[in-house]
């Protein structure tokens, strides 16, 4: 069941929450994804459930903020939120089922790990999750809707986290600073070391650079 319903950029931002509500949902997670783009590391979404109350400053889409105040989110929301989920899928998914259906995949998994279960999900973005959950998908979401922006940080700041400790594993692209991204810096790298096991390998920008088969 999927309400695809736009609504201006300008209404409040716990209107969809209190739109679902007010058709009896009582259980309303926001999700979104971070790593759809980049050419190296895994889809990560998370999916959260904001209590009735929150003290949630300065809390929204998680590309609007610095590090430090997504850092500070971060902490917030793991402490006040009703119920987080989080889905990862690797890039070597992500070549196997492509990048879409990964994300679907991911976001997913991350609202299957809620411990208190959702009855409706706001998903950012245009494709509902293919879940029998009722839902509504969002264009920037992550701007419109809390508890999407409180999902975004989550999945960003982890997905970052991961980032920096590949970045141990597979010295020499720069991941910890670019987290993957096609940055000059990391096309410079995958030219001249070539693809690691962390690269999407059907990814332009990528495959060019694999041996020959």
């Amino acid at each position: 069941m999927n309400l695809d319903l736009f609504a201006s950029p300008e209404v409040s931002t716990l209107f969809f929450e209190e739109q679902a509500q007010g058709k009896g949902f009582a259980n309303v997670a926001g999700v979104d994804e971070a790593g759809r783009g980049p050419l190296a590391g895994p889809v990560v979404a998370a999916a959260v459930i904001l209590p009735a109350k929150f003290d949630l400053p300065g809390l929204t889409d998680s590309k609007k903020l610095t590090p430090q105040k997504r850092t500070e989110l971060f902490y917030l929301i793991r402490c006040q939120a009703a119920a987080i989920g989080v889905g990862i899928v690797s890039a070597d998914e992500i070549d196997r089922i492509n990048i879409l259906q990964a994300t679907l995949r991911a976001m997913s998994l991350a609202v299957g790990r809620l411990k208190l279960p959702a009855d409706f999900v706001l998903v950012d973005g245009i494709t509902p999750i293919p879940l029998p959950i009722a839902q509504q998908t969002l264009k920037k979401g992550d701007s419109r809707s809390l508890s999407v922006a409180a999902a975004s940080i989550i999945a960003k700041v982890l997905r970052d986290r991961l980032m920096i400790a590949y970045d141990r594993r597979f010295p020499g692209y720069g991941l910890a600073k670019h987290k993957g991204y096609g940055s000059v810096e990391h096309m410079v790298a995958i030219a001249r070391l070539g693809p690691s096991p962390l690269h999407r390998k059907t990814f332009g920008g990528v495959r060019e650079h694999l041996p020959p088969v």
